[in-house]
């Protein structure tokens, strides 16, 4: 990036995983000059979570390139502003995403203001995505930035930053966009990065891999209820609605039922009002595919909506493939109605719609129940 970035102060967010190890090893060698942080934002009270390795990782790969790394704790925004609404949800009978929600709360909002608290405009991390300038814009007050798909298609991850308006993408860099996950190791191990073939990071953002069941039961009360056909037949018990999520197959212990066939069962329905779970044999059980579905809490990275009334491709999770999509907007542009043009399978009420445009992230909403109000 040659002048422009020479000298700039950027502060990379430091995982301790190749990939952010990786950011800040490009950042430098385009001449920015950067610093490292590293967050803490859960206790570190258990086997379970990985923070003291992964500061010693983090650590050793900043004394490796020559730069500094500070730590910060957000543990209090992040129970308030992520995991609080974590547990709400699943009491609610929904299926949250945390990733998505600890992006917009902690990493590109308290992460973003400590670092123009302390002078510094821009910071980076990790991520699979890129920021670019719309069409028609030149850099200008007027400028529009683009969140565009990270160049590896297999490790994209646009789907967790829809939440990124403006204020964000116009402080924040994504050197490992442009980069393919192998030419990330790659550079990890010529640097001479002991972390370069480093597991990615699975399990809760900033908490960590854990057995999910008796996680959440330390939080939440469980309300074991009946597991019944669409027909209304008893088939045995649930621990509790909040374990389980639309399309789930394992776990369901309803094997080798008398009078019905061999075919597996998966998990179709949450009725809330009875406590009930609703369940039918086979992957494609026309109870799991909807071509419509209602969304709410919006968020557009241009800070605008597309129109009223638009064509778009869209994602209802994570690695699903892009289905094209009609959009409408209503209540006002509060919550958005889209139609697929192909039936979706699983759409899961408390996870996210992700809108795109080609390569363009447009934004997205939070998954409402298809025909109640949010």
């Amino acid at each position: 990036m040659g002048n422009t970035a020479f000298k700039t102060p950027v502060i990379v967010g430091m995982s301790g995983g190749v990939d952010s190890s990786v950011a800040a090893l490009v950042l430098k060698e385009q001449g920015y000059a950067v610093s490292g942080i590293f967050m803490q934002n859960w206790e570190d009270d258990d086997e379970h979570c990985t923070i003291r390795q992964d500061y010693r990782d983090a650590k050793a790969v900043c004394e490796r390139i020559g730069i500094e790394l500070s730590t910060v704790n957000f543990a209090e925004e992040y129970w308030q502003g992520v995991f609080q609404h974590f547990l709400d949800e699943y009491a609610a009978g929904r299926t949250p995403n945390p990733d998505i929600l600890c992006n917009r709360e902690i990493k590109f909002k308290a992460f973003l203001e400590h670092a123009k608290s302390l002078g510094v405009e821009h910071i980076a991390t990790g991520h699979y995505a890129r920021v670019g300038l719309a069409d028609g814009t030149d850099g200008a007050s007027n400028t529009v930035y683009n969140m565009l798909r990270g160049v590896d298609a297999n490790k994209d991850q646009t789907y967790f930053l829809y939440t990124l308006g403006q204020a964000q993408l116009k402080h924040t860099l994504f050197p490992v966009g442009e980069l393919q996950k192998s030419t990330v190791r790659d550079l990890a191990r010529d640097a001479g990065f002991h972390l370069h073939d480093k597991k990615d990071s699975t399990g809760i953002c900033f908490i960590g891999e854990r057995k999910f069941r008796t996680f959440l039961s330390q939080y939440l009360p469980a309300k074991p209820g009946d597991m019944v056909t669409t027909e209304g037949v008893v088939l045995g018990r649930h621990n509790g609605l909040m374990y389980y999520t639309m399309g789930q197959r394992q776990g369901l212990g309803i094997g080798g039922l008398d009078n019905a066939d061999s075919a597996p069962w998966y998990v179709l329905e949450k009725n809330l009002d009875d406590n009930q779970l609703i369940v039918g044999q086979g992957h494609d059980h026309p109870a799991l595919f909807h071509d419509e579905c209602l969304a709410h809490d919006l968020h557009w990275c241009a800070d605008l909506p597309p129109g009223e009334i638009f064509q778009c491709t869209a994602k209802t999770r994570y690695r699903q493939a892009d289905v094209q999509s009609t959009v409408q907007l209503i209540d006002n542009g509060a919550r958005l109605s889209i139609r697929f043009n192909q039936p979706v399978r699983a759409i899961t009420p408390g996870q996210s719609l992700v809108l795109y445009d080609d390569q363009i992230c447009l934004g997205g909403g939070i998954i409402s129940d298809f025909n109640e109000q949010p």
